[in-house]
This record gives C-alpha cells, sequence and structure tokens, in this order.
C-alpha cells in the first residue's frame, strides 16, 4: 500500500521539536494531557478492539516493515511513544517519528526481524503526552536525543530530568524527586527512536535513592554494536504507564532479572506489591499473570533488562481472562542478538482505559 502523505503543518513541526526542550511544571494541568495504544495484527491486516484506543484508531502498512499509526483525538506535541514487537519469531519494533496532525496523532513505527531486515510483524504501539500534575505516584518520560539533549520531557514534581550520553550507546537518565522508598522500585520502558536503521534500546539498571531515580540504558544497532540513538524512557511507580491511577483502577508492571525482582518492582493495581506472577514456559519464553486488572481496551508493553544485546518481546497477544478476571501474558519472548531463545531480564507493564 503507498505511503499516507502527511500535513505540512505536521512535516515542519517534526522538525521543530529538535530545537525545542520542553520543561513542565506541575501546576498546569490533570495528567496525562493525551493517550492512546493500538494492537496491530498482522495476520488479519487490522487492529484488536480490545487493545486499542481510542475506539476508531487504526494502523496502515506503509511498505514491509513500516507502519503509520492514527490516534484519533490524541494530537499533541510532543510526548513519547513506547512499541512492542508480538511475533513468534525473533522481531523487534522501534519508533521511526511521531507528531500531531490536526486532531490525531501519527506515529510511525519500523519493525525489524534479527539480522536488520526490515520485515512485516504484529505489535503493540503506546503513546502519552503529559504537562501538568502533580501525577498521584512518582512518574516521568524523557525523549532523549543521540547525544543525551532532550527534545521533551515530564517529571511529575515538577523538576528537570536529564539524560547523559556516557559513551557509544551508553545513557544515564535521571528522574530527580521521583522518590519511591526503596532501592529499586517501579517499572520502566524504553524503546529506540531511529528512523534509518535497525535500533534498539534497554535498561541495563537503575538506582531508586532519596533524591530520584538513576537509570542506565544501553542501545545497539541491528548487530548488537552499542550505538548513539535517539530514544524514548518511562519512569512509573504506583501509577499506570500514563503516568494515572484510578482511574486507571486496573494496571500492573513487573520486572524479571530474572529471577523475579523485589516486590517493589512488581505491582498489582488490586492487589498490591508482589501480587503478579511469572513461570517459565520454555527457554526464553516467560509467562506473566496479571491477576485482577483484565478489563479493556488494555495495552502490554515489554523492555528487555541488562547488560548485552539480548532483546525482548510479545509471543503473541495476551488474553484477558474471565475467570479472574486475569490478564495473561503468554508469553514474553526473549531472544539473542542472533535470534537463539534465551533466558533473560525484562520489564513488562500492562495498563487498562477503565
Amino acid at each position: 500500500m503507498p505511503r499516507l502523505s502527511l500535513p505540512a503543518r505536521f512535516a515542519a513541526s517534526l522538525l521543530m521539536l529538535a530545537g525545542f526542550l520542553t520543561v513542565v511544571s506541575p501546576a498546569e494541568a490533570a495528567v496525562p494531557d493525551r493517550k492512546g495504544w493500538a494492537l496491530w495484527n498482522q495476520t488479519s491486516g487490522s487492529v484488536v478492539p480490545s487493545g486499542t484506543w481510542p475506539v476508531g484508531s487504526s494502523v496502515i502498512p506503509i511498505s514491509p516493515g513500516r507502519y503509520q499509526v492514527k490516534l484519533v483525538g490524541q494530537g499533541a506535541p510532543q510526548g513519547v511513544v513506547h512499541v512492542t514487537a508480538i511475533n513468534n519469531t525473533p522481531h523487534w519494533c522501534q519508533a521511526e517519528n511521531w507528531g500531531q496532525s490536526g486532531a490525531d496523532e501519527i506515529i510511525n513505527i519500523r519493525c525489524y526481524r534479527a539480522g536488520g531486515a526490515l520485515d512485516v510483524s504484529s505489535f503493540s504501539v503506546f503513546f502519552v503526552r503529559a504537562s501538568g500534575g502533580p501525577a498521584p505516584g512518582p512518574y516521568g518520560y524523557v525523549d532523549s536525543s543521540a547525544t543525551g539533549a532532550l527534545f521533551s520531557q515530564y517529571n511529575s514534581t515538577g523538576a528537570g530530568n536529564t539524560s547523559t550520553n556516557l559513551s557509544v550507546g551508553q545513557y544515564e537518565v535521571k528522574f530527580p524527586g521521583l522518590v519511591a522508598g526503596g532501592t529499586l522500585d517501579g517499572s520502566l520502558q524504553a524503546t529506540a527512536v531511529n528512523p534509518q536503521q535497525g535500533a534498539r534500546c534497554k535498561i541495563r539498571n537503575w538506582v531508586s535513592s532519596g533524591s530520584g531515580q538513576d537509570v542506565n540504558v544501553l542501545c545497539f544497532n541491528a548487530a548488537g554494536a552499542l550505538l548513539n540513538t535517539r530514544f524514548t524512557l518511562t519512569y512509573q511507580y504506583k501509577v499506570s504507564l500514563y503516568g494515572a491511577a484510578v482511574p486507571p483502577k486496573y494496571y500492573g508492571y513487573f520486572l524479571n532479572q530474572p529471577p523475579a525482582g523485589p516486590p517493589s518492582t512488581n505491582l498489582n493495581s488490586i492487589l498490591g506489591l508482589g501480587a503478579n506472577t511469572i513461570i517459565s514456559a520454555g527457554l526464553g519464553l516467560s509467562l506473566v499473570t496479571f491477576p485482577r486488572i483484565a478489563f479493556t481496551q488494555n495495552t502490554v508493553q515489554v523492555t528487555a533488562y541488562g547488560s548485552n544485546p539480548n532483546f525482548c518481546g510479545l509471543n503473541t497477544f495476551w488474553t484477558n481472562s474471565t475467570s479472574g478476571p486475569d490478564l495473561i501474558v503468554r508469553d514474553v519472548n526473549c531472544f539473542t542478538n542472533a535470534g537463539a531463545p534465551v533466558n533473560t531480564g525484562f520489564t513488562v507493564s500492562a495498563n487498562s482505559i477503565l
């Protein structure tokens, strides 16, 4: 299908993003300003309604491995995007760019198979833009350039986040003031942003302290070599991935180090800390269950965790069990850079509109 043309104002707004750093105040508005997500089924060539919000949002293939997402009525400048490949073979997806087109948010996505060739894949994509607050819990994000300069950011305390390029492909991101109380708390999602080549970003580690959250991010190219690239990073603690809580009432997150991280990195909004579970479903496969939060429309995002170029995604679509109701991620699948299944660390975040 031919690529859709965007309005001239959208193209211009993408160019302008590189020149501006947005520091937001917690006194301006509620969190978030805009949010949305889409679940794309490559087999059926359509979005999955239970994993897509707002209703009427769409995905259009541009060319093999490239997609354009429209989140209706959620257009806003800046913000962050996260995307997770859904494929039973080794694939990853990354953001190409995004921006406002009239009332809508337009996101361009690229998906790759192991080895670095663009390839078709199902995926889950998420967008949020926040400018107000305070959020009901510690929450923040950055959209970092390859050099560490920030295109945009949000911090629920109103403090200024920073991203520092320590060396090739290695970044230190600080969320000052986002204090959760322990030494490893909450959860993170990271996504590479690159319109020119295959790129992946992951969480190397992070430290929670009395001054905030200090996060080390690693980014790689398709060959598994460290790469300077633009990326997005979101931190959440006892709030949803879009910064709000009650509503939504149903959300959760989980750190697999492996094994599972401390209870403070395992939150279920209904049952509290430590309630979500993980079991091995085979080499490189982890079944994660979020009890009692399976209410649509919902979204799931996954990010690899650790110091190597391993990457993670979803083996297939999550299920919304009616017996719990439990949200079942079957499974998180993880791979070496060469595409071999491997047991490795990851973070997973599940979020509902309710």
